[in-house]
């Protein structure tokens, strides 16, 4: 791993590289309370598995990157796809990727290729990802709440963030908003998604529903891909990163392969 960081807006993102020095690069979102090091070792083995190189950020909040004002923003998801991701990719030189997130970070990557046509993005893999609200993944949530007031999980984030409440308060706060359930719809996104889509849920997801990626193949126009894996939850590529990673790696070389048949490569001219 080499660690780095970038500066967008004066803030500075914590940032790291895996894998060669160029080429296609797979470049993974975390999750609603995730960094940079609760990737574990997902970078190194995607990195291995693929043979390209992978990069990874913690969102601004979050791991050691610089802190951000609460509340978040109701749409903090959108502003992170669609103003903040781009400059992020500008940073760090990246001119053609796949986009691979996790939960929160998945729905950043649905938001950027359905909401933006940025010719760097050549596909995207989600993973747990959220089109819309679900009763039983706010009661998740809300459970979640208590087990940071009691200090149980707040004391296990601390290890991984320097402002751990910015990282679950700015996360829990946005999504227990008595608003969030109506404003939070990203499924208009998914038909405007013009690359490559691979998306896997966890069948024992508490935190969502395989009906999160059946919504995927039935409004998307573009290539889908769609797995749900019996018995497993949230963090798919962490619980069965045997199956998970495979998967990824398979993904991201028919993305290649046809982008080797035609597809404008890098950023538009």
């Amino acid at each position: 791993m080499s660690a780095t960081t970038l500066n967008i807006d004066s803030c500075t993102l914590e940032a790291a590289w895996w894998g060669p020095e160029k080429g296609l690069t797979l470049v993974l979102l975390h999750e609603g309370l995730g960094c940079v090091a609760l990737w574990r070792d997902t970078p190194r083995r995607l990195a291995d598995a693929t043979g390209l190189r992978v990069f990874a950020y913690s969102r601004a909040g979050y791991g050691q990157s610089d802190t951000t004002p609460l509340p978040r923003p109701l749409d903090y998801m959108t502003r992170e796809a669609l103003d903040v991701l781009p400059r992020v990719l500008d940073a760090a030189g990246i001119d053609d990727c796949v986009l691979v997130g996790h939960s929160d970070g998945a729905s950043i990557a649905a938001i950027n290729a359905g909401g933006m046509q940025d010719f760097r993005v050549h596909g995207i893999v989600l993973i747990a990802p959220h089109f819309f609200t679900e009763p039983a993944g706010l009661a998740e949530i809300a459970r979640a709440k208590v087990a940071y007031e009691t200090n149980e999980l707040r004391n296990r984030m601390s290890r991984y963030h320097r402002d751990v409440d910015a990282a679950f308060r700015g996360w829990n706060g946005a999504w227990l908003d008595p608003r969030f359930p109506t404003t939070f719809d990203l499924v208009e996104h998914i038909a405007y998604i013009r690359v490559p889509i691979l998306a896997i849920q966890g069948a024992a997801d508490p935190y969502g529903t395989p009906a999160q990626v059946d919504i995927i193949a039935r409004e998307a126009y573009c290539p889908v891909e769609t797995r749900v894996l019996p018995g497993v939850g949230h963090a798919p590529h962490l619980e069965a990163p045997d199956t998970v990673l495979p998967l990824i790696a398979a993904f991201v070389q028919r993305v290649a392969a046809i982008d080797r048949l035609g597809r404008p490569a890098g950023r538009p001219t």
